[in-house]
């Protein structure tokens, strides 16, 4: 499985880290995920 910036997973982690619930250091190792989730906050996608 690969996430892209448009998965629904992504944009809640993402959604999650903007707000201060959670921080980039704690989502999870799942495939690609914590690549993509990164990638999308940084603003490099």
């Amino acid at each position: 499985m690969t996430f892209t910036k448009d998965s629904g997973l992504v944009k809640v982690w993402v959604s999650l880290i903007m707000v201060g619930t959670y921080t980039l250091d704690q989502v999870p190792v799942l495939f690609n995920l914590k690549e993509v989730v990164t990638e999308v906050v940084n603003g490099t996608v």
